[in-house]
């Protein structure tokens, strides 16, 4: 099936105008594959489906929730989605769908319907409304998810070839949006829509994106090295997924965002799992597995990413050419249980994974900038920065392009919290 002819991108674009065409839809296509009968169909309209669709119908078995995630030319693109059973087999905490369909443009997983939260919602309630009791309560249920998960890592790290590497849909997340699917040429994919030609508006600037892309920032007061053209250019050359192998694979989600998580709350004690593993492998390249949690569940909050608007109510940024550098300031800042969510995936994760890369002379010389680059790529390409472009006015988009360039880009001086983060899990002790 062509993108053009995508059901699911059809009901994804329907599902923007909010008129009940989508639901109708929806239901006509669960029949067509599954033969079953969807009443009382309803799309959950939140603001992590970037790039899909969720929410719950009704049969006479029951209550349902479906979600499905849909990628521009997926079906040019090599892998395959939804193993559901791979991370299942693994023994990691993962809901199995009822009813599943791996098919390009009509990808779609089917779930009993479950009442509890998602873990992001439980966690935007807390960078809204802090709780010390409560935000330990989530904080410990994460710690006991990265040492489970971090023992399927372990168990299961193992050298890789390059062609398993590459194969990996989790290449989807980041290097395939870099490039034409079709060509593979660079600039491409979603890179080249969202930003070639484009526009740049800020409070206090306005750029081209050739001026903007050649030009380094200054944020708070620290320079960067690199520019975001300089990172785009860095990525489509490290990210390329023949060469991933180098750090070996694990059997991994790859796509954890909190979004995907429900939490089940037990008393003084809440357990984490996980669902739509549309990325799932078992050759995941090793420092790519955690790359997309680590983003979106700390760095893409409190609220730029996904409440713009919100945040731009909550958070100041100003930005200024000076001396052909972008010197921003703003007093936007991770809230106390993101710094805390930091902390777990820094002690319980990152830190004991690159030592035992280390251990077996599998861990690459440019381990930190592979995993840099691919912090960068997770908010420029899940969705448009650029003011206007979608949900983001200039506020946010200041925000969430500093927030990209911290993540990707060492400090030229001074020091920040993302290099003190990078400092404190390198096993060689190298700053």
């Amino acid at each position: 099936m062509t993108a053009a002819a995508s059901r699911t991108a059809h009901i994804r674009q329907c599902a923007k105008r909010k008129d009940g065409s989508a639901e109708i839809l929806l239901a006509d296509l669960l029949r067509a594959l599954f033969a079953i009968e969807a009443s009382n169909v309803s799309i959950n309209y939140d603001q992590y489906s970037l790039n899909s669709l969720n929410g719950f119908f009704e049969t006479g078995d029951g209550e349902f929730f479906f979600k499905f995630h849909q990628e521009e030319d997926e079906d040019a693109m090599s892998g395959e989605y939804y193993r559901a059973d791979i991370l299942a087999r693994a023994g990691l905490p993962v809901d199995q769908p009822v009813l599943m369909s791996a098919l390009p443009g009509e990808q779609i997983l089917v779930y009993r319907r479950r009442h509890d939260p998602r873990f992001s919602d439980v966690l935007r309630e807390l960078d809204l409304h802090d709780d010390r009791d409560r935000r330990r309560i989530a904080v410990e249920a994460e710690r006991r998810l990265n040492r489970e998960v971090l023992d399927v890592y372990l168990r299961t790290l193992h050298p890789v070839t390059v062609e398993q590497a590459a194969a990996e849909p989790v290449n989807r997340l980041f290097f395939e949006r870099l490039v034409d699917p079709a060509t593979r040429a660079f600039p491409g994919g979603r890179f080249k829509h969202f930003y070639i030609g484009r526009e740049l508006v800020f409070p206090g600037v306005a750029m081209t994106w050739e001026q903007f892309s050649r030009t380094k920032f200054r944020i708070n007061g620290i320079e960067y090295r690199d520019t975001v053209g300089d990172l785009f250019a860095a990525a489509h050359r490290r990210l390329d997924p023949r060469r991933l192998a180098d750090a070996g694979g694990v059997t991994a989600h790859g796509d954890v965002h909190n979004a995907n998580v429900w939490f089940s709350e037990q008393g003084e004690r809440a357990a984490l799992s996980f669902f739509d593993p549309a990325f799932a492998g078992e050759h995941v390249p090793a420092l790519l597995a955690e790359v997309k949690t680590t983003f979106h569940n700390v760095l893409a909050h409190p609220l730029w990413l996904y409440d713009p608007a919100l945040a731009s109510r909550r958070y100041e940024a100003q930005a200024r050419l000076a001396g052909g550098i972008l010197d921003v300031r703003t007093d936007w800042k991770l809230t106390p249980v993101r710094e805390d969510l930091l902390e777990v995936k820094a002690a319980a994760m990152w830190r004991p994974l690159l030592k035992e890369l280390d251990s077996r002379g599998m861990l690459p010389d440019d381990w930190r900038r592979v995993v840099r680059l691919g912090l960068f790529l997770c908010p420029t390409l899940v969705m448009n920065l650029c003011a206007g472009a979608a949900t983001h006015d200039a506020t946010s988009s200041l925000i969430g392009f500093a927030m990209a360039v911290m993540a990707g880009s060492e400090p030229g001086d001074g020091h920040d919290f993302m290099s003190g983060f990078f400092d404190g899990i390198d096993p060689r002790g190298q700053g």
